[in-house]
């Protein structure tokens, strides 16, 4: 798996910001995540199964990163047989390279 970090997302590019109802720019809410599974993974139904895999991992880790973070995790062809563990395990170790180790540890 390969992590790419963006920790502050870029301001609005272009035209006008969303706006709620009240007329009021709409901020970003949390840090989000974004997926690549690209065929060399595997077929359609394994390409979607480590999709739902490293969404359940990455749902579990999000708290760790700024709240203006993107984050995109691409997949590489051995996640096919990897287990949840073993996704978590690495995504785990990927963020501490990325963010420093967690303070629990």
């Amino acid at each position: 798996m390969v992590l790419h970090l963006l920790p502050e997302r870029p301001a609005h590019a272009g035209g006008h910001p969303a706006r709620s109802e009240n007329a009021r720019p709409v901020l970003p809410s949390g840090a989000r995540a974004g997926f690549v599974v690209g065929r060399s993974v595997g077929n359609s139904v394994v390409r979607h199964r480590v999709t739902r895999r490293l969404r359940a991992v990455v749902r579990a880790e999000l708290d760790r990163l700024p709240a203006t973070a993107d984050l995109v995790v691409r997949a590489r062809p051995e996640a096919a047989s990897a287990g949840s563990a073993e996704l978590h395990r690495d995504l785990s170790r990927g963020l501490d390279r990325l963010l420093g180790p967690r303070a629990d540890r």
